[in-house]
């Protein structure tokens, strides 16, 4: 168990790189997805600030900029604290992973 930890949240430049890029793309891709299930009426924004922003220009704007402010904010993280930046991205990439496979499944199921 102690080998897979360690392998999972050792600090690495690369890594960080990749799992700061994976985020980012989860991120964007999240926006995309809810345009169409927005727009096609198979869901709603559950983010009430961004709920009347979904289907205007604004809405990507602000999720491809956000994304990208957190990635440099973690990246400036990893920088003086590599430990804990590469948990926080873990959580932050894992969890955006699952929103995305959850507005997945609403194609699949609609």
């Amino acid at each position: 168990m102690t080998r897979i930890t360690n392998t999972f949240l050792q600090a690495g430049n690369r890594k960080m790189i990749i799992l700061l890029s994976l985020l980012v793309g989860f991120v964007i891709l999240d926006g995309i997805l809810t345009e169409f299930l927005v727009g096609g009426g198979i869901a709603q924004e559950a983010n009430p600030f961004l709920q009347p922003l979904v289907g205007d220009m604004g809405f990507m704007v602000l999720k491809i900029v956000g994304a990208a402010l957190c990635a440099f904010i973690l990246w400036d993280i990893y920088r003086h604290f590599p430990r804990l930046a590469v948990i926080a991205t873990w959580i932050a990439t894992i969890g955006y992973g699952a929103i995305v496979l959850w507005n997945t499944s609403l194609f699949i199921l609609a």
